[in-house]
């Protein structure tokens, strides 16, 4: 992404520094803010892909003038393409298809539903880090309305959630979402180009404070306080390594199977 984004300056300024939390919580080594990762996934086809689908949920959404006939044709030709994508499991295997336990955090970037370039889902919002902030831009469209012509609140929450918590990543100090409050200020309108800032704004032991702020045409729509929790070496490694058959961490005992 640029750097030309224009975004308020609501958070700290660029003299304030957050320390890299002091508490191991085997997290951050598992987490990259590099963009090209994921990148052998979202390769140029694929992302031509993912719009090609967004258009299509947006016609599907908005055009009431489209006859049954056209609607029916177009169902079979997606089903089709759907199958013909999806392959056979023995297919997929022989593709070297990596299933979600092999997949890093660069990977998850691509697929977000908020940022990724390859999740028809997402809008997406592009981004940036700049002064250990995340800074980014996009547009809502029908598929995420809420009120009439506005964005729907469960929609922003998703993306200030996903905004903290990469900005907590981009400070050094990635955790898992404790609490989070949104103040809806304003509708935030569709259609419209959406500008938002996340920051860690104090680290506190294993508790981690982050803000952010969603604006359009420079007025603040939203605003967001979330709370985050670093996670012990031994919780990382049973939410995230062990299905993906990493060795338990020293000290660490490996859990059985369920029978």
């Amino acid at each position: 992404m640029g750097s030309n984004l224009n975004s308020a300056s609501n958070g700290p300024s660029e003299e304030t520094k957050i320390e890299k939390s002091a508490t191991p919580n085997g997290m951050l080594e598992r987490i990259s803010m590099d963009p090209t990762q994921g990148a052998n996934f979202a390769t140029e086809p694929r992302r031509e892909l993912t719009q090609a689908v967004r258009h299509l949920i947006d016609a599907i959404l908005t055009r009431d003038d489209v006859s049954d006939e056209v609607l029916r044709d177009a169902a079979t030709v997606t089903e089709d393409l759907a199958a013909q994508i999806a392959g056979s499991p023995h297919e997929a295997k022989a593709r070297g298809r990596r299933v979600p336990s092999e997949r890093t955090h660069g990977d998850y970037l691509t697929r977000s539903p908020i940022v990724g370039q390859v999740n028809p889902v997402a809008p997406p919002l592009e981004w940036e880090v700049r002064s250990g902030r995340i800074l980014g831009r996009g547009i809502y469209h029908a598929a995420y309305e809420g009120p009439p012509g506005y964005v729907h609140g469960g929609w922003i929450a998703l993306t200030f959630d996903e905004i903290l918590g990469m900005a907590n990543v981009a400070s050094g100090n990635p955790g898992m979402t404790g609490t989070l409050k949104i103040r809806y200020r304003r509708p935030t309108p569709l259609h419209k180009e959406v500008t938002f800032e996340g920051w860690t704004e104090k680290v506190e032991g294993r508790r981690i404070t982050a803000l952010g702020t969603m604006s359009v045409d420079g007025v603040v729509t939203a605003e967001a306080e979330g709370l985050f929790i670093i996670i012990d070496p031994a919780k990382a490694w049973e939410y995230f390594g062990q299905a993906r058959g990493e060795a338990a961490p020293a000290g660490v005992e490996e859990l059985e199977e369920p029978a």
